[in-house]
């Protein structure tokens, strides 16, 4: 592993676990508070009840915090779960209007927490690409 795709793994690997972990303990009414916006970017959430939602959220985030964090996890298959993740939250950011100022691009002060996904998808797009 070289030492860029170890900086951007062990970084965003370490942020993306923290959050799941943080996510083990949500209770119901957590969990659909978050599934209520997730719903803005991926409508078929919504049929998945707020306990269900909220261990899907909570795995997912461990999983790929965990695929980032481990070495022998191929550096194209820990970058294109990293896409495939922040493609997501960045649904939600772009599907929201109260996200993003009148242009739909830049972030609104509510949309400043998502916003930080687009680098998350450009360090996801780094690792696919990056030449051994």
């Amino acid at each position: 592993m070289s030492l860029a795709s170890g900086i951007m793994r062990g970084i965003t690997g370490a942020f993306i676990l923290n959050s799941g972990i943080g996510k083990l303990s949500l209770d119901e009414e957590g969990a659909k508070g978050l599934q209520q916006m997730a719903v803005t970017g991926i409508p078929a959430l919504k049929e998945l009840d707020g306990k269900t939602f909220g261990k899907f959220i909570s795995s997912s985030e461990i999983g790929i915090g965990a695929a980032l964090l481990l070495p022998f996890i191929p550096r194209k298959l820990a970058g294109l779960a990293l896409c495939g993740f922040s493609a997501g939250m960045l649904s939600m950011y772009f599907r929201n209007p109260e996200m993003t100022q009148s242009d739909g691009i830049r972030p609104s002060e509510q949309g400043i927490p998502l916003a930080k996904d687009s680098w998350m998808l450009a360090i996801g797009a780094a690792l696919v690409t990056m030449k051994d």
